[in-house]
């Protein structure tokens, strides 16, 4: 995808502009729907900047490079964007991808601002070089599962893929569901058909199916498995990961679609700035703008303030991690080391469980808060 330039400011007449690098999967195999969420966030937030004077009265650039949830992509995207000069980068979705996004980042000297990763090993060791600000999986996975054992549920079956981010979801959430009794059977999507879960399901007396498996497969088709069979009317159907957040999910599942409780990272109540943010993503997507949305503006907010105040110098924006102190959509956003995270991290985001009405599935509704 070929850089824009997200301005209403007139650029300098020497060409200069600041420029940051966007990695987001715009296209398949990639999570399009989360990206082009991503995406709003991040150039609703560059337009704003430009509009209030840019960074020092240099118009502020996004160059967006299309991930399309390759790890392989995001290494030689984060190259080319580091020969082309970007102060930073930022964004991106899909936690293998931006696993690799950070490696490289780290070993280039590049400053990364995670939008929307979630899983806790993003860099295998410690950097000074990355910050995240959404959740890491371990913080908000063991919330859901604070949720299922409060709903009662102790025997919990996953439908999993292979992948580095499922095999750690089904790490935490027995972890965390063990010592209070709970069980976790893996069911392995790699050799099940969706069809086949159910007899797993009905042999394993579960109560509960997460869905750790990728969109819209198989996921849609277990879905559709599973409540198209008598035998399982009673079981929830959870996915954590939050396949349910886009309207893709409800297009594609009609009723089947609802009551599938997922992670969503916002406040119950938007302040000001986050409503009128709000209010500008949702004429942008022409729809309801997902968590993904915000975390996209909180990223171009972040960054824009340590441009303004520490300038375009990687090295200084690196350091600046720890001295944030911006007010973002969702709260006010400081950077820390938390036990267990190699990166500077946001602690934490608001965490929900939601999931979409039956009644009335466009509506979602707050099941417990972490």
């Amino acid at each position: 995808m070929n850089s824009s330039l997200s301005s209403s400011v007139a650029e300098r007449a020497d060409g200069s502009t600041v420029r940051i690098g966007a990695l987001v999967p715009l296209t398949r195999p990639g999570w399009a729907e989360a990206g082009r969420h991503l995406l709003a966030g991040l150039e609703t937030a560059v337009r704003e900047v430009n509009d209030t004077g840019g960074i020092a009265g240099r118009p502020l650039e996004l160059v967006v490079r299309d991930t399309a949830a390759d790890p392989q992509r995001a290494a030689a995207a984060v190259d080319e964007l580091a020969r082309l000069g970007v102060a930073a980068l930022a964004g991106e979705y899909h936690s293998v991808v931006a696993r690799a996004a950070a490696a490289r980042a780290d070993a280039l000297g590049l400053p990364f601002l995670c939008s929307s990763a979630v899983l806790d090993a993003l860099t295998e060791q410690p950097t000074e070089w990355v910050a995240r600000l959404c959740p890491a999986q371990s913080h908000g996975w063991q919330i859901y599962a604070d949720f299922l054992l409060g709903a009662g549920h102790r025997r919990i079956a996953v439908a999993a893929q292979a992948s580095v981010y499922w095999a750690a979801g089904t790490r935490i959430l027995r972890d965390c569901l063990a010592p209070r009794g709970g069980t976790v059977v893996e069911l392995d999507m790699g050799r099940l058909a969706p069809a086949a879960v159910c007899d797993e399901l009905v042999h394993h007396r579960t109560t509960a199916l997460l869905l750790l498996a990728g969109h819209p497969e198989p996921a849609v088709s277990i879905v559709q498995s599973v409540r198209r069979d008598e035998r399982l009317a009673e079981i929830l159907i959870g996915a954590p990961a939050g396949q349910p957040e886009f309207a893709e999910w409800a297009a594609l599942l009609g009723d089947d679609g609802s009551a599938i409780p997922f992670l969503r990272y916002l406040p119950e109540r938007l302040g000001p700035l986050g409503a009128r943010v709000g209010t500008a993503l949702r004429e942008r997507l022409g729809a309801a703008p997902s968590f993904v949305a915000f975390e996209g503006y909180d990223t171009v907010a972040v960054l824009a303030d340590v441009l303004r105040s520490h300038g375009a110098d990687r090295a200084r924006i690196a350091e600046s991690w720890p001295r944030v102190d911006v007010e973002g959509t969702r709260g006010r956003i400081r950077f820390s080391r938390a036990p267990g995270i190699g990166v500077w991290q946001w602690t934490w985001a608001s965490v929900q469980v939601v999931d979409r009405d039956p009644a009335e599935p466009d509506r979602l509704r707050i099941l417990h808060v972490g």
